[in-house]
Parts: structure tokens; sequence; C-alpha cells
């Protein structure tokens, strides 16, 4: 099939209209099949099959947790993963285009009390144009935002030469374990999406971040001469005013115009405190866990490199820590950080598909929070933009939605984006990267 610029648009949108039942239909399938971590094998057997019956080659496999563990960019709570299947899909275009992965995850955080949800946390409940559940926003809108612009651009005829790789993986939420394991498979393309919840703005660049724990040291003693001690909960809050300091000094020298509308481009959170065991004990330890955000274009071993030689300095505050200084320990989750030059072909081909679908200028910044598109960026040498429906606002929270509008939407740009990209059977190729 042949045809201009503005005849693909207006075919795929007179498709996401007639579709439009069936697209919402599809994600409150999804958004009904619990997938927290562990649970995510009947959601993914459902991608599997969609993925099927649009004539993809479809593989289905439980990441071998053993064999990731060796590799320094794996975490995950688990090292077995039965019951929770990655799934990938390749449409094999006829050569000679450019190739693109479409990644989404579909592991979901618990639900938390349900006695804060207005219906069951699972309902798919659709009102006032916005569809209701846990994962609807994060990010199962945005994997029914993939499944429908391939599957318009298939159901149209539409021929293109590039490969389509669709990856619905698991383990985000927790380091990104289920994209580790389709990139060690060997998936890698010319250019990556990921339709996390952007609210449709476009995000080249992706902050990183691990979890830091600190062990704060003081003497016990008895509170009624607690002068005889050293409270570790005083000593601790001059290592979280140290952080601070820190967190300060990382910030204070960001230039980049893409974190211009975020007040802290790179967070230091402490999350967890824990210390004490008797009210009437000078307590003699303190442990502070968090969260350490890593620049797009910084190393992660840069950021632990700075964060170890900042604490070193807290002996110049108080000569206690000069005896006792605090460990730092690198644990559990971390979110390899990536960042794709503005001027790149496929920020330019997306930003074009959205100005032709809302006929306005795309907001482009970099993203508040680590996604996958840094594991593609940097180890599957895959540039990874980040773009999608919904709002990080309503992800994780009570009463999750997302506009339905959206989603078809960034279906739309998306279609669009992938006939640009992989080229039409027919044509010239197109300038790359």
């Amino acid at each position: 099939m042949k045809g201009d610029p503005v005849s693909f648009k207006v075919r795929i949108r007179e498709w996401m209209h007639n579709h439009r039942e069936e697209g919402t239909s599809l994600l409150q399938d999804m958004v009904r099949l619990p997938s927290t971590q562990g649970n995510e094998r009947e959601v993914q057997l459902l991608i599997a099959g969609k993925l099927r019956g649009l004539g993809m080659d479809v593989e289905v496999w439980e990441p071998d947790g053993e064999a990731l563990e060796a590799h320094p960019f794996f975490y995950s709570p688990r090292s077995r993963f039965i019951g929770s299947p990655n799934v990938v899909g390749i449409w094999r275009g006829s050569g000679g285009g450019r190739s693109i992965i479409l990644n989404g995850h579909m592991d979901v955080v618990p639900e938390g009390d349900a006695g804060q949800w207005h219906d069951d946390p699972f309902s798919g409940k659709v009102a006032d144009g916005k569809l209701f559940g846990r994962g609807a926003t994060d990010m199962k809108g945005g994997i029914a935002s993939l499944l429908l612009a391939v599957q318009a651009v298939r159901e149209l005829g539409i021929r293109l030469k590039g490969d389509i790789i669709f990856q619905s993986v698991i383990e985000e939420e927790s380091g990104g374990a289920g994209t580790l394991a389709a990139i060690l498979k060997g998936y890698k393309a010319d250019a990556a999406l990921i339709p996390e919840p952007t609210n449709l703005r476009i995000f080249p660049k992706q902050q990183g971040s691990m979890w830091f724990r600190i062990e704060v040291k003081g003497r016990s003693a008895h509170g009624g001469t607690r002068y005889e001690g050293v409270s570790a909960i005083d000593m601790s809050m001059a290592v979280i005013a140290h952080i601070r300091e820190l967190e300060e000094t990382r910030n204070a020298t960001v230039s980049d115009p893409l974190y211009a509308s975020n007040p802290i481009p790179f967070p230091i959170n402490i999350g967890v405190i824990k210390g004490g065991n008797w009210p009437s004990s000078v307590p003699d330890t303190v442990t502070l866990e968090g969260r350490f955000g890593v620049a797009p274009e910084e190393k992660l071993e840069q950021a632990k490199e700075e964060m170890i030689r900042w604490m070193e300095r807290l002996k110049e505050k108080d000569p206690w820590f000069e005896e006792h200084p605090p460990a730092v320990e690198w644990f559990g989750a971390r979110w390899v950080p990536g960042s794709v030059s503005l001027e790149h072909t496929f920020i330019r081909t997306l930003s074009e598909q959205y100005r032709e679908v809302l006929l306005q200028e795309p907001v482009i910044e970099a993203s508040p929070w680590g996604t996958d598109g840094g594991l593609l960026t940097l180890l599957a040498e895959t540039p990874c933009i980040v773009f999608g429906p919904g709002v990080t606002e309503a992800a994780h929270y009570p009463n999750e939605y997302i506009k339905l509008d959206h989603v078809f939407e960034a279906a739309e740009i998306i279609a669009l984006t992938l006939i640009e990209w992989c080229g039409l059977e027919g044509k010239g190729d197109g300038d790359g990267d």
C-alpha cells in the first residue's frame, strides 16, 4: 500500500475511531488481570495471543535468573521467574529499512489498601473518559497504544521495510531484569520507544538511580545520663544534612534546558530510617536507606564514587565521624541512566508525527525517573525515547487511571512514526543516525 503522509494520517485516524471500543476492551482485559510481581503469566499469554493474531513471530520465555545474576546490571529481589514470562513478537519487514523496538513492562506495583480505592483496584471501570485500575497508566495504557499502532498499520495493509520488535517485559518496577533478559537474548534495533506515562511529552533522557544504605554509629548509654552516650539518631541527622548538601551541590550546576521545569533534577531521597530499641536508652545504631539520582550522561560508578568521597568529608564537621565513619552500602534496585541526542533522527521523526496528529509542538523534557530505556540505550546500543499516554501523578496511587483519548492519540502518533521510521516498501531509504 502506498500513499502520502496526509493519506496515512486520515486512514489511521479513521481506523482508531472505528476500533475505539475494541481498544478500550483490550485495555480493560489487561487491567483486570492483576500482574503484580510473580503473577504476570496470564496477562502475558494474552499479549502473546494478540501478537500471534497479528501474524507476528512470537517468543515466550521465563528468564533464567541464575544466568542473569552474573550480569553487573542485574537486579531483582528474586532469582527464579516461574510464572513470569517475557513476550517478544517480531514483524519482519521486507528489508532495507530501519528497525525499532517497542518495549513496555507488564508488571505493576501492588494495589495497596483496597479501602482507598473507589472501586475494585482491578476493575477496569470506564467513567468520564477515563479507565481506572492498577496498571492502567503505568503502563498497560502505553502497551495498548503500541498494540493499536501495530494493528492499525497491519490491517491497513501498509508494508514496511524495517523490522518491528514488540517486547512485553517483566520486572521493570524492580530494576529491569525483564528487559535485560531480552537484551541478552540478542534483541536490538536502530531505535526504541517505551510508552511510559509521560502525559504525551517526549523524554530523550532518563535519569538513573541506585539504592543505598548507610549505617550511622553512636554510643549507647542510659537515657537518664544520655550525655554519657552519643545518640546515633542525632548523628544521623548530621548525616542527612550532609547528604542534602551533596544534593544541592550536584544540582547547582545543572544547565540542561530539558530540566528547566524540574526543581531538583537528580534528587537524593532518604526513604527509610531505622534506629533505637528502647525509649530509655541512647541508640547506638541508625540505618538510613535511600535513592540516589544519577544524571543521564553519568555512569553509575562515577555517582557511587562521588557519594563515598562526600561521606568521607563528614569528619570535617564532627570529630566523632573520624573514628566512626558511616559505612555506605549499595544494595537493591538500580536503573541505568540513558541519553539520546536531540539531533537524533528518531526524535525528529517522532516529533513530526506528534505535530501531524495533535497540531501543536511537542514538549521535550528529561524524565524525572528511571526506565528500562537506559538499558536499551547503553547495553543494547539502541537509542531509546520515552513517550506515552498516562500521567505520573496517577501511577502507583489509589484510583490509578488513564485518559482514553490519550491512549488513542498516542497510538496514532506511534503508528505514523512506525511508517516513517521503518520505511514503506517500494520507497527509498530514509536517513539514519
